[in-house]
C-alpha cells in the first residue's frame, strides 16, 4: 500500500537500508547533514588559506620565475601543488649539513692561507684574477700553479687510465662518483681496487644514492666493495626511517678519483658502462661519450679537499693522517682552480664562474652540455656575447635520454640561433655527456656540471678552471672531433619544425623552473 504523497523509490531504498518493511522510514543522522552540508565551505576556505600562504612562502629567497612556476602549480592543482611543493620545493640541503660546508670552507681557507701553490704564469689579466678571487670566496678552494692536465675523450681509454694509475697507489684511494657500477666495462677497474685493497691500501668510495639504488648491478657492486674491504658510503641516502632525508631529488653529481695526493681526475664521465646497463638504452643503441682530465701538481689537493669535505657530511668522520695541502710540481705549468658547487653552499657557485666567463671573453665561447637548460640571466649573457661580436658554438646531442630536459632544452634553440649561436647537434645513437667550455685562447672549464638549473642549483657538482694555452688546445682538439661527428642545426630548419614539437618545448620549459 502506498501513502498518499510518497515516493516508493525512496521508501524501498529505506527499506533495504533497515531490513524492514517497505513502510518503514529512515532519518539521516543530524552530525552526518552537518558535514555533507559544511564540506564545500571547509574546502573553499582551506583553498584560500592555500593560496594566501603561499604568496607568502613561496617567493622568498627564490628566483621569480621558479616562484612563479610553484605558484601557478599551486593556484590550478592546490593539493597536488603543496604536495609538491612540500616534497621538493626547498633546494637546499638541511641546515646541519650545511653548516658543516661552512666549517670544511672556514679550515679550508685557514689552511691554505700563506701556502705557496707552485709558481703561478705570468701576465694573468685582470678579468681572470677577478674570477679566481670570486672562486675563492664562494667555494674556498685556491688557485695552484705548476700542474699537469691531459684529456682523455675515450670512455674505455678513460676507466682504463685510472685502473692503471689505482694499481700505482701506496697509500690510499679516493673514489667518488654519482653512478658507480662493476660490470664487464668497469671490471678492470675493480680488479685494481681489489688488488690494492689487499695490499693494504686503503679504498675509501663515495656513490650516489638515488642514482644507484635499484639500478641494474647495484647489490653486486655493493657486495665487491664489501669483500674487497673498501670503507664504502652513499651519498645524500634517502633513508628516513635510518634519520637520514632531504628533499629527494638532491644529487651528489660529482666525479673524481683521486690516488695518493699525486695524480686526480675529474671530469663528466660515471664508472659504468657506456650504455649504462639499462635496456631502454640497449634497445635505442645509445651510448655515452665524456671526458675526464688526469691533473697531477697541487691542484690534487684541492680535488682530494673536496672527496674528504664529502666523506665528512656523510660519515662524520674526519679523516687523519692525511696533508691536505701537501704541495709537488707537476708535470706542466698550467694555473688551475677546483670550484666545488651544490645546495650545500649559499650561492650558486658553478653559475656565477660560467656568467663570468661569458662576460669575459673577447673572441671565442665553446660550449659544450648534454643538458643546456639555462636561466634567463645566462641566456642573457650568451645573447650579449653574440651581439658583442664574439663568435659562440654549442654542442649538444641530436638524441635526448631524458624526454623533459630535450624538450626543455629544445625551447631555447630558437632564441640561441637567432642571436647568432652555433648549434652542432651530435649523431645518434650517441649522447654527447661532455660538458666544458673554452673562453678565447687560454682559459677553458671542464667537470660535472651541466649548463642546466638542476646543475646550479640542486647537484653538488666539481668544476676545473684552467688558464693555459696547452691544455685549451687539447679541448678544442676534442670539440673539432665533436664536431666532425656533428650536423649544424639552422635556423630555416628550426622554423620547420612541427606544431606538437613546439608545443612539448614550451611545455617542458615551464616545468624546468619548478626548483
Amino acid at each position: 500500500m502506498t501513502l498518499p504523497g510518497a515516493d516508493p523509490l525512496a521508501r524501498y531504498a529505506g527499506a533495504e537500508l533497515t531490513g524492514v518493511g517497505v513502510d518503514a522510514t529512515v532519518e539521516e543522522p543530524g552530525w552526518l547533514l552537518e558535514i555533507v552540508a559544511w564540506w564545500p565551505v571547509a574546502v573553499l576556505v582551506t583553498d584560500i588559506i592555500i593560496r594566501i600562504l603561499a604568496i607568502i612562502f613561496v617567493p622568498r629567497n627564490r628566483r621569480p620565475t621558479a616562484a612563479m612556476a610553484w605558484l601557478l602549480a599551486i593556484y590550478f592543482i592546490p593539493f597536488i601543488g603543496v604536495l609538491l611543493f612540500l616534497l621538493i620545493g626547498n633546494p637546499r640541503l638541511p641546515r646541519k649539513r650545511r653548516k658543516k660546508q661552512n666549517q670544511i670552507n672556514d679550515y679550508i681557507r685557514t689552511t691554505s692561507h700563506g701556502l705557496d701553490f707552485g709558481t703561478l704564469r705570468p701576465n694573468a689579466p685582470a678579468w681572470f684574477t677577478s674570477i679566481v678571487r670570486l672562486n675563492r670566496n664562494l667555494g674556498a678552494m685556491p688557485i695552484a700553479g705548476d700542474n699537469g692536465a691531459t684529456l682523455i675523450s675515450d670512455y674505455e681509454q678513460s676507466i682504463a687510465a685510472m685502473a692503471a694509475e689505482i694499481r700505482k697507489a701506496e697509500q690510499y684511494v679516493h673514489v667518488e662518483f654519482y653512478i658507480l657500477q662493476s660490470d664487464k666495462t668497469t671490471d678492470d677497474f675493480f680488479r685494481a681496487l681489489e688488488e690494492v685493497a689487499a695490499r693494504g691500501v686503503v679504498v675509501r668510495v663515495l656513490l650516489d644514492h638515488w642514482a644507484n639504488r635499484g639500478k641494474p648491478f647495484y647489490r653486486k657492486t655493493k657486495k665487491r666493495l664489501q669483500a674487497m674491504g673498501a670503507q664504502w658510503h652513499l651519498m645524500l641516502p634517502v633513508q628516513p626511517l635510518r634519520g637520514k632525508y632531504q628533499r629527494p631529488d638532491l644529487r651528489n653529481h660529482r666525479k673524481l678519483l683521486v690516488v695518493d695526493g699525486v695524480v686526480a681526475f675529474t671530469g663528466s664521465q660515471n664508472v659504468t658502462d657506456s650504455t649504462y646497463n639499462l635496456k631502454k638504452n640497449i634497445k635505442r643503441g645509445l651510448h655515452w661519450v665524456d671526458m675526464m682530465a688526469r691533473l697531477d701538481g697541487p691542484i690534487v689537493a684541492s680535488v682530494n679537499a673536496v672527496f674528504l669535505s664529502d666523506w665528512y657530511a656523510e660519515t662524520n668522520e674526519v679523516v687523519e693522517g692525511i696533508e691536505l695541502f701537501e704541495l709537488g710540481a707537476g708535470t706542466g705549468d698550467l694555473d688551475c682552480q677546483i670550484v666545488p658547487s651544490g645546495p650545500g653552499f649559499e650561492f650558486q657557485n658553478n653559475l656565477k664562474l660560467f656568467m663570468a666567463l661569458l662576460f669575459a671573453a673577447q673572441r671565442k665561447i665553446n660550449i659544450v652540455s648534454p643538458y643546456f637548460v639555462p636561466d634567463e640571466a645566462l641566456l642573457t649573457a650568451i645573447q650579449t656575447a653574440c651581439q658583442r661580436g664574439i663568435e659562440v658554438e654549442l654542442f649538444v646531442s641530436e638524441e635526448g635520454d631524458q624526454a623533459m630536459v630535450y624538450h626543455a632544452q629544445r625551447s631555447y634553440y630558437e632564441a640561441l640561433l637567432r642571436a647568432g649561436v652555433r648549434i652542432w647537434l651530435y649523431e645518434k645513437p650517441f649522447i654527447l655527456h661532455s660538458k666544458s667550455m673554452s673562453i678565447d685562447d687560454e682559459t677553458a672549464v671542464i667537470g660535472s656540471s651541466n649548463m642546466d638549473m638542476r646543475s646550479f642549483g640542486l647537484n653538488l657538482e666539481i668544476t676545473l678552471l684552467v688558464r693555459g694555452e696547452e691544455f685549451v688546445r687539447q679541448l678544442r682538439a676534442v670539440e673539432d672531433e665533436y664536431r666532425s661527428r656533428s650536423r649544424e642545426l639552422t635556423l630555416d630548419e628550426w622554423m620547420r619544425q612541427p606544431l606538437r614539437s613546439t608545443v612539448l618545448d614550451n611545455l617542458a620549459r615551464l616545468t624546468s623552473a619548478l626548483q
